[in-house]
């Protein structure tokens, strides 16, 4: 639901995204480290970008996070030496500011996790193409990344906390954003699409009925693993 019928909408999704926003339980970032160096095998360089997912909201540590479960399932096989660059509420122009102020560092693999803040603050479609092509640009030309794994657009419309139509509209907009992201990975080289189709089981969601739970993230770090194992960038 986009375009004329969203417009006719805003009298009723204004208010509705003020409720939201006035009712959601604010979480904190997971505590932990946000770099470290564990396992044993061929050397990994992992850089994990994004928003609150990244950053581990929903759970109290970053053992239970993206970035733990990841390293958790990846050491094993790799000797992997990785780092988490993340805040919540960011979006791609945040994270394109973020990796700008980093110094120039040499990955292999780059996680992202970015796209629910730009669909929900009414970025538009083409500046979100635009942001996410330069984004890849940047992990690869900046930080030397020769793999990317591009989580998908989480499924909006499927989120508990989002009332309707609110989680209609939003839920289109993420559809559209997720569709334009699988698109734009198959025509970069070295970018892999993620889809984000995940357990939306309040049973597995964080207390705010918005981020994820732990069940969740460790299914989303073990699919990731899974592809970089099959396909290792080494």
């Amino acid at each position: 639901m986009t375009g004329p019928r969203a417009l006719a909408l805003l009298p009723v999704l204004l208010p509705q995204a003020i409720w939201v926003a006035a009712r959601a339980m604010r979480l904190p970032e997971a505590d932990g480290p946000r770099e470290g160096q564990v396992g044993v095998g061929p050397p990994l360089r992992l850089l994990i970008v994004g928003d609150s997912s990244a950053a581990g909201v929903g759970v109290a540590h970053q053992d239970g996070a993206l970035a733990g479960r990841l390293v958790s399932h990846l050491q094993t096989g790799f000797s992997v030496r990785w780092r988490l660059l993340a805040q919540s509420g960011l979006t791609t122009s945040g994270m394109l500011r973020m990796l700008s102020a980093q110094p120039a560092r040499d990955f292999d693999v780059a996680v992202v996790a970015l796209g629910v803040n730009d669909a929900k603050n009414g970025m538009h479609h083409s500046r979100w193409q635009a942001n996410y092509t330069r984004l890849m640009g940047r992990l690869q030309d900046r930080f030397g990344v020769s793999r990317i794994y591009a989580s998908g657009v989480p499924p909006l419309g499927d989120f508990p906390l989002l009332p309707r139509p609110l989680r209609d509209v939003l839920g289109a907009r993420a559809v559209r954003f997720d569709a334009m992201l699988a698109n734009l990975c198959a025509d970069t080289d070295g970018a892999v699409h993620m889809p984000f189709d995940l357990p939306m089981d309040p049973t597995m969601m964080a207390a705010d009925g918005f981020h994820p739970g732990a069940p969740v993230y460790d299914i989303w770090a073990r699919r990731i693993a899974d592809a970089l194992r099959a396909d290792p960038p080494l």
